[in-house]
């Protein structure tokens, strides 16, 4: 056999022998440390360039010597749950909108202002806050929130029906807000053109999210780089869903209404959710690549789990979670 085909071909060992051991229950791998750990594979692929052209046995020797204790790391360290796969860096943006001065007009909206009711836009490097109204017949409310680079956080009430305290170190949110039918529709989005990176883990955009307790709500949610902490437990949810691409997203879910659902779809994320205990849950699970842990849930058939007494449970929490390369969590609190 060639030398050179020696490396790619243990690699594929290992991350084989890594998803059979982890699929019949010998090891519990966590592939988010594929993401944290990410700086491994830069030594594995350094210490192959350096003795690239060496072919005495002892080169060979220490090519597999570093392979094997680089995924030793992955398959048994654990970096610890705070730290997040794209590591210390946060994603900025740049515009070429012509809206920049320093006044104090709502239209522009490049100072920090307060915006209710309506479409706001908030400069760059500041901090802003949005309302909506609370209208007494209000009985189903949606919102959507679209865009990347940001953390988004919810987890408290408001007498408003939604209010939004944000932070901008790079880029823009709009706020608006419609009516269909008898449902009032919050659209929240990151305004982003141009991106690149910042490598101070300080500097990074803050969205924390008040909803109003009263109404029905369906959450959508579609992101890129993003780091997602919602705690529902204050609200009635009818769904939620989630469409993330590198980020990291967690929820937690109070008492079902008939049917609250859960649908989540990701590249390469790191997911977690709580159900409450006594809460009546299904998944479906259609993970790809992805690892997943589902404590406390049976399983019935493949890639498909519920909690002990869910048929004969009158309301009930369904879960569908499908990813690439991800790490799919839910446990019961």
């Amino acid at each position: 056999m060639r030398s050179d085909k020696i490396i790619p071909g243990l690699v594929l060992v290992l991350i084989g022998g890594a998803f059979l051991l982890h699929n019949l229950g010998y090891i519990d791998f966590h592939w988010g440390n594929l993401f944290r750990l990410w700086p491994v594979f830069l030594v594995i692929a350094g210490v192959n360039l350096v003795l690239s052209n060496t072919r005495a046995p002892w080169a060979i020797g220490v090519k597999v010597l570093v392979v094997l204790l680089g995924f030793g790391l992955i398959i048994f360290a654990n970096p610890g749950r705070g730290y997040h796969f794209w590591g210390p860096f946060k994603y900025h943006y740049d515009y070429s909108d012509s809206n920049h001065d320093n006044d104090n007009d709502d239209d522009d909206d490049d100072d920090n202002d307060t915006v209710t009711a309506g479409k706001g836009i908030v400069k760059v490097e500041g901090k802003s806050a949005f309302n909506e109204p609370f209208v007494a017949d209000t009985r189903y409310a949606r919102l959507n929130v679209n865009g990347g680079g940001t953390v988004y956080k919810l987890s408290d009430t408001t007498a408003q029906l939604f209010h939004a305290d944000t932070k901008e170190v790079m880029g823009r949110y709009e706020f608006s807000s419609t009516k269909e039918d008898s449902v009032a529709v919050l659209d929240f989005r990151m305004r982003s053109k141009k991106g690149h990176i910042n490598w101070s883990s300080d500097n990074s955009n803050v969205a924390t999210f008040r909803l109003n307790p009263n109404p029905v709500w369906d959450i959508n949610v579609k992101t890129g780089a993003t780091e997602l902490d919602f705690d529902l437990t204050k609200f009635k949810v009818r769904s939620v869903t989630l469409n993330g691409g590198a980020a990291s997203l967690t929820v937690k879910l109070g008492q079902p209404l008939e049917l609250t659902s859960v649908e989540v779809s990701t590249g390469v994320s790191e997911v977690n959710i709580s159900v409450p205990q006594n809460a009546a849950c299904s998944i479906t699970s259609s993970s790809g690549l992805s690892s997943t842990h589902f404590d406390g849930f049976k399983k019935i058939k493949d890639n498909y789990y519920e909690t002990p007494g869910y048929a004969a449970a009158k309301n009930k929490i369904h879960i569908k979670m499908s990813g690439g390369i991800s790490e799919f969590n839910v446990k019961r609190y």
